[in-house]
């Protein structure tokens, strides 16, 4: 049983990806569910449901008019009724290689970053990343799904933080970071854990070079880890350790492999949903630390 001064100060707030989404509530009710799902799997830590507190910053209707429904949302959250901890690299290190796909693609993001063009990067934003696309075409949907993270990180204050960004809420959740730094803004200091984090293609990094500057971890963040999933089209590209400097307090980007084990009612895979990220081994370990650590 988890102690209650272990969840004493301890403020989970989770942002969601890419898509449109099932209603605001049902989404983070299975978010918390996944996340406990994995604590109890790979930790043996039980929480009980209501212990965790976590808010959820939902921002898909912003771009959609109608949430998904039960018949249109190909992708719920489903336990997994398994036993013991989730699948991880700790027990296949090959999943933990970058694969060929990935390999291909860091030596094109090369080339599009030294010629300023990305035209590989606009075909996956533009066709798998729609939103993504959306995002840097649409100042007022930008702003609006900033807008909201950011008022929820501030009424934040005093607690510990923990970010969990999937997706392109990685992307959200480092602009909202460095633009409150840049003007001035007081944060509340945080731990941040993107998942799924597309923080590494060649078009986003030119984006966020134009406006932040150079690109580092914003200075807000005691920690960031960086789960990845190598089949996952989103984790393509360099480590993001490579690629965002440490911080004046020296934090910086942790990268750690994941084997994101979701399967879909029909039972086919998809590397990139959220909640196979919070249930890896890795984000429990994460989770566990941050927990024990906020009492």
């Amino acid at each position: 049983m988890v102690r209650e001064r272990t969840l004493g100060r301890a403020h989970i707030i989770g942002i969601h990806g890419l898509a449109n989404k099932p209603p605001r509530d049902e989404k983070a009710g299975w978010w918390q569910a996944a996340i406990r799902e994995g604590l109890d799997r790979n930790r043996g830590m039980h929480v009980p449901e209501g212990r965790l507190r976590f808010t959820f910053v939902y921002w898909a209707d912003l771009r959609y008019p109608q949430p998904l429904t039960d018949d249109s949302n190909r992708e719920p959250y489903r336990p997994d009724y398994g036993l013991g901890p989730f699948p991880s690299p700790a027990g296949d290190p090959e999943s933990a290689a970058p694969t060929l796909t990935d390999r291909i693609y860091r030596g094109l993001s090369h080339l599009q970053e030294a010629a300023g063009l990305t035209p590989v990067d606009d075909l996956i934003l533009e066709y798998r990343l729609d939103d993504l696309w959306g995002y840097y075409t649409d100042a007022g949907f930008r702003a609006a799904a900033r807008a909201r993270l950011r008022a929820v990180i501030a009424e934040a204050a005093g607690d510990d933080v923990l970010i969990a960004a999937h997706s392109m809420g990685g992307l959200i959740a480092y602009d909202v970071l460095r633009a409150a730094e840049a003007d001035g803004t007081a944060l509340p200091r945080c731990a941040l854990v993107t998942l799924g984090s597309p923080l590494a293609l060649a078009e986003l990094k030119l984006k966020l070079a134009d406006e932040h500057g150079a690109l580092r971890v914003p200075a807000a963040l005691t920690a960031w880890t960086n789960l990845m999933d190598r089949q996952d089209i989103a984790t393509v590209g360099d480590d993001l350790a490579e690629i965002y400097a440490p911080n004046a307090a020296g934090v910086r980007v942790r990268d750690v492999p994941v084997i994101n084990a979701y399967r879909r009612p029909d039972g086919t895979e998809n590397r990139h949903k959220s909640y196979g990220y919070l249930r890896t081994p890795e984000f429990s370990t994460v989770l566990n630390g941050f927990l024990g650590a906020g009492g």
